[in-house]
């Protein structure tokens, strides 16, 4: 038995009527429903099952050979899970309440009306990406592990709390419903959302713009596109953004300013999945995915009036909210490393080893600029390093902070931490627990703080497990 509920694959149309057949076929692929395959024998649905799996299934009850009512129970007992949808020209309660009890998801009555047709094969979708997403999010809570992380290697972390949300992403990426990413300016929150598109596996571009500071107008053509003499200057047809992003991710930065007029054609663009280019009385599909971003309390923005209520409880289906730097200052020292080497290539030059007090004065620091601010920290303060170590006076830091975080080189300072005038080992080993402490037990982190080795660290721990005195 497949007890797997994640599923994948085509929706299946079986009908033995091809034109039946071909009119359903149709009428989901005006909506954007392109993965289809149409059986016309019943026969063959097991075997396409177990080779090509599927996401749904629209069943004829009246086949020749194998009927539909026969087949449910088969399809049932292999794939619990799996959505199957009864079409059906009988009309009589009992053939419905029967099919219902063998397990069928939902029932459909010839001819098929096809807005009801559409509203049941997006419900049955729903539905299935939430128990895929449950699934998943099921097996986070048994394991620590990332399927992917290779997605997420343009966001330096080693915070627990980061590495949650990572997990969460990639619960929800496969899904077909919005993603609301929140969290202050500068946290990183586009980088999530390429994260988000690589996991996703879809094959159209990421595609990211900013609406703050549009109009309406802009907004509309920038999105949607134009068609010629659409107004004056529109001498040819520009195609908008959402075509560019389709089978793949449109990314709308800054959601939280967007103009109100403009809110309610995104709230249209979300619920039935078309648009209107500028000049145009032609509708056109979406299949793109939509990703949001905002620095904004957006319950906040909806009870002053500012934000309609019905596009956030649209684009709040999976919420991602990115924990500002303060919050997670153990990131501190991966990121300043980080930083410092990546900034040492722009500048043609060997990134300088950091100063003993320079990595818990940053931790000091609030940040309300985040990642972002801390970047262009190390960017001016790279660029006023000649030589030698980095330290405090490269920052735009106070100085009196950064005497007062690490008094080196102060005897009473020493005299007070050791109780006595220390060793040269105990000062070592006393710096290699600071640097371990300050790098949440990272060795490589460590040894970089230190400006020696990842062995020389591993020996000298070693040394004092055997209860040595050197290393």
């Amino acid at each position: 038995m497949e007890n797997s509920c994640a599923l994948k694959g085509p929706v299946l149309v079986v009908d033995d009527d091809e034109q039946v057949a071909n009119m359903v076929a149709l009428t989901l692929q005006s909506e954007g429903i392109a993965d289809l395959r149409k059986v016309t024998d019943s026969r063959q649905v097991m075997d396409i099952l177990k080779q090509d799996g599927a996401s749904l299934i629209l069943l004829d009850m009246m086949m020749p050979n194998l009927s539909g009512r026969d087949l449910l129970p088969l399809i049932k007992q292999e794939y619990p899970y799996l959505p199957v949808v009864m079409v059906t020209g009988l009309s009589d309660v009992e053939t419905v309440v029967e099919c219902m009890k063998a397990g069928a998801y939902d029932y459909l009555l010839k001819p098929v009306e096809p807005s009801r047709l559409i509203a049941c094969v997006k419900n049955a979708q729903h539905v299935n990406d939430l128990r895929n997403e449950i699934s998943i999010l099921k097996q986070y809570l048994l394991t620590d592990r990332l399927k992917q992380p290779e997605a997420f290697t343009e966001i330096k972390t080693c915070s627990k709390k980061m590495r949650s949300i990572f997990q969460y992403a990639e619960a929800v990426s496969g899904s077909r419903q919005p993603v609301l990413i929140a969290g202050e300016t500068g946290v990183g929150k586009e980088l999530m959302a390429r994260a988000i598109h690589q996991l996703s596996g879809v094959k159209g571009s990421f595609v990211a713009v900013n609406v703050a500071g549009l109009d309406d107008a802009m907004f509309s053509d920038a999105l949607f596109g134009h068609v010629k003499g659409a107004f004056t200057g529109a001498d040819q047809v520009r195609e908008g953004l959402i075509r560019k992003a389709a089978g793949g991710t449109l990314f709308l930065d800054e959601i939280g300013d967007l103009h109100g007029a403009s809110q309610i054609k995104l709230l249209r663009l979300l619920q039935e999945g078309d648009y209107f280019p500028v000049g145009s009385d032609s509708v056109k599909k979406s299949d793109a995915r939509i990703v949001a971003a905002t620095n904004h309390n957006l319950q906040e923005s909806m009870r002053a009036g500012r934000f309609r209520s019905d596009l956030y409880y649209r684009l709040c289906a999976h919420t991602i909210e990115l924990p500002p730097l303060r919050e997670r200052p153990e990131d501190i020292p991966l990121l300043t490393i980080h930083l410092v080497e990546e900034t040492a290539r722009v500048y043609g030059k060997q990134p300088p080893l950091l100063s003993a007090e320079l990595i818990p004065h940053l931790r000091a620091q609030a940040y309300p600029g985040n990642i972002r601010e801390l970047r262009g920290l190390v960017l001016d303060a790279m660029a006023r390093h000649q030589e030698g170590l980095l330290t405090c006076e490269h920052f735009r830091l106070s100085k009196e902070t950064c005497r007062n975080s690490v008094q080196v080189g102060n005897s009473n300072h020493l005299l007070s931490l050791f109780g006595h005038f220390p060793s040269f080992h105990e000062i070592e080993d006393y710096l290699i627990d600071e640097a371990l402490t300050l790098s949440s037990g990272n060795h490589n982190l460590a040894a970089s703080l230190l400006g020696v080795t990842r062995q020389t660290i591993t020996n000298r721990l070693k040394a004092r497990a055997n209860g040595k005195t050197t290393a």
